[in-house]
C-alpha cells in the first residue's frame, strides 16, 4: 500500500464506538507509526459504554457489563492494565426474576437462556403450567432437525421446548438481550450453539447437562477466574478513557460526522460534515472538510454505512441499508431501601412480551454490582422500547416516566418518588439479526474484501456484545496491516 517505506501509512478509523476503539488500538499496538486518525460524529466517545456519576450513584446510561466466556473483554482489559479493576457480580444475588400476572418469580436454577440444566426447579416453577412443564421434558426425546437451515428464535424454541416454555422463559430472557423480534431473530446469528447442541446431541437438555457436568468438574480442578459477567470497578467509561489516552496525540476527533466516503484509484477520500475538533492531546484542526487516507476502518453503525458508502460500492451499501435497527431508553431510578418492599435478593428482571408491560427488563443494578449506590440506597435500571414497544424508546419523558414508576411500583412494592433519576435514549442502536443474516453479513463481507486498504466492523456483523465488537475490531485492524504488508 505505502510505497514510501519511511512515510508511516495515513489510517482513518470512522466510529468511535468499542469496535472502532478496538481497531484503533489493536493498529497502535501492531504499528506504533501508524498515522492514525479516529472520527467520531458525537461529542465523546465509547458509543454504549457511558458512565456517569451523580449523587454518589455510578450510572450506565448503557450496556453495563459484559460476559466473559467469550475472552475478548478481559484480554483487552488485561493489555490496558485494567485486569485489576474487573469486579465480579455479587455471589449472593445471582438470580433472575421474571414477572408472570404482576408478580414476580425467580427463574428455575440452572435454566441458562433457552435450556434447563437441572429438572426439578423446572418442575416445581410456578412459571409454568403441569401441560408447559411436561411439553418442555419431553425435549429430550424429541429428534434433532435434520438440516442446518437458519430459523427464528421463536420457531427452534417452540419446536424444541413447546409454546408456554417459549412464552415464559425465553421470549423475555433473549428479547430483552437483543430487543429483537424473537419470530424474526435469526437462531444461527446468535444463539447457533444451540443448534450446534441439537445436531450433536440431539437434545437440548441432554446437551446442557453434560456441558455442566464437564463446567463443574473443570472448576474444582482450576478454579472460576471470573463470574459469567464483569464490568469496571470505576465504570465502563474507564476502558474508554484508557483505550484513548494510549492512541497518539490528535489522533482522535470528536463531532466529526463522516458525510461520504469516495475511493479514488488506491487512495481514500473522506468527507466530512462538520470540521473536526481534535480531543485526546490537542493538535491543529485542518480546515478542509475532506481528507486523504491510504487505508479505511469503517466502524460506524451499518445504517450510517448504507448512506457513506453508496459512493465507493452501491450494492454493498444497499444491503448495509438492510440491515434493521431497534431503539431503546435507559430510565435508571435512586431510591433509599426502606422504600421497597421486594428483598431485591436478584440481579434482575425480565418480563415477558404477554404481560403487556412497557418494561422489557430492569436491572437491580446496585445488587449486581454493591458499587454502584451508596449505602442505604438502591440503583434501578429499567429498559423499554426495542422491536416490542419501539414507540416507547421515543415517548416524551413526562409520559413515559409515570408509566414506567407505576408498573415498578406493582413489581417490587416501591412507595413513593425515587431520589434520582435519569433518561438514555439509544434510537437505532441494536441491529436486528433477523433469519438469514449470516448470508446477508457473508455478501457485505465479500463485498468489503474487494475494496483495497478497506475494513468493516461493528455490532451489526457478528455479535452485539461487547467482547464480539472488540474482536472485530481488533481483527479488522490485522486484517488490514496484514493485506498493507
Amino acid at each position: 500500500m505505502n510505497d514510501r517505506r519511511n512515510t508511516p501509512r495515513r489510517v482513518a478509523v470512522v466510529g468511535g464506538g468499542i469496535s472502532g476503539l478496538a481497531a484503533a488500538h489493536r493498529l497502535i499496538e501492531l504499528d506504533p507509526s501508524c498515522n492514525l486518525t479516529l472520527l467520531e460524529a458525537g461529542s465523546r466517545l465509547g458509543g454504549a459504554l457511558w458512565t456517569i456519576h451523580e449523587e454518589g450513584f455510578q450510572v450506565e446510561q448503557g450496556v453495563d457489563n459484559f460476559i466473559t466466556t467469550l475472552p475478548w473483554g478481559v484480554d483487552l482489559c488485561r493489555r490496558l492494565g485494567l485486569e485489576d479493576q474487573l469486579v465480579q457480580t455479587s455471589p449472593e444475588y445471582r438470580q433472575t426474576f421474571v414477572a408472570r400476572a404482576g408478580r414476580l418469580h425467580k427463574l428455575p436454577d440452572g435454566f441458562l437462556m433457552m435450556a434447563p440444566t437441572r429438572i426439578w426447579p423446572l418442575a416445581l416453577t410456578p412459571l409454568l403450567s403441569l401441560r408447559g412443564k411436561l411439553r418442555c421434558g419431553l425435549e429430550y426425546f424429541l429428534p434433532p432437525r435434520g438440516d442446518d437451515a437458519d430459523e427464528s428464535m421463536a420457531s427452534f424454541v417452540r419446536r424444541r421446548l413447546g409454546r408456554e416454555a417459549y412464552e415464559r422463559l425465553v421470549e423475555p430472557l433473549v428479547g430483552a438481550v437483543y430487543a429483537a423480534d424473537l419470530e424474526k431473530l435469526s437462531v444461527n446469528a446468535t444463539l447457533s450453539r444451540f443448534r450446534q447442541m441439537e445436531r450433536e446431541q440431539g437434545s437440548l437438555i441432554r446437551a446442557m447437562r453434560r456441558q455442566m457436568a464437564a463446567r463443574r468438574q473443570g472448576q474444582t480442578q482450576s478454579g472460576a477466574r471470573f463470574s459469567m459477567f464483569v464490568t469496571l470497578r470505576r465504570g465502563l467509561s474507564s476502558l474508554v478513557e484508557a483505550i484513548a489516552g494510549g492512541l497518539p496525540q490528535g489522533s482522535v476527533r470528536l463531532k466529526s460526522a463522516v458525510e461520504r466516503i469516495e475511493l479514488e484509484g488506491d487512495r481514500w477520500r473522506v468527507l466530512l460534515a462538520t470540521p473536526g475538533r481534535t480531543a485526546v492531546r490537542p493538535a491543529p484542526v485542518p480546515q478542509s472538510h475532506a481528507e486523504a487516507f491510504q487505508a479505511v476502518i469503517f466502524a460506524a453503525p451499518a445504517h450510517v454505512g448504507a448512506r457513506a458508502l453508496g459512493a465507493v460500492d452501491a450494492e454493498m451499501a444497499a444491503m448495509l441499508g438492510t440491515i434493521e435497527h431497534s431503539s431503546t431508553a435507559v430510565l435508571t431510578f435512586g431510591y433509599r431501601r426502606e422504600q421497597i418492599a421486594h428483598p431485591l435478593d436478584g440481579m434482575g428482571i425480565v418480563v415477558p412480551a404477554a404481560e403487556r408491560s412497557p418494561i422489557l427488563a430492569c436491572s437491580l443494578s446496585s445488587r449486581k454490582y454493591v458499587h454502584r449506590a451508596p449505602e442505604g440506597k438502591v440503583l434501578l435500571r429499567v429498559f423499554v422500547g426495542g422491536a416490542r414497544f419501539p414507540e416507547l424508546a421515543a415517548m416524551d419523558e413526562a409520559e413515559l416516566r409515570p408509566r414506567v414508576l407505576g408498573e415498578l411500583a406493582a413489581l417490587l412494592g416501591i412507595r413513593g418518588e425515587p431520589i434520582y433519576s435519569r433518561i438514555a435514549r439509544w434510537p437505532n442502536s441494536m441491529p436486528q439479526y433477523h433469519v438469514g443474516h449470516q448470508q446477508l453479513i457473508a455478501r457485505i463481507a465479500a463485498r468489503a474484501a474487494a475494496l483495497p486498504n478497506f475494513e468493516l466492523c461493528g455490532n451489526a456483523y457478528h455479535g452485539v456484545g461487547i467482547p464480539d465488537c472488540i474482536h472485530g475490531g481488533r481483527q479488522a485492524a490485522e486484517r488490514l496491516l496484514a493485506a498493507c504488508g
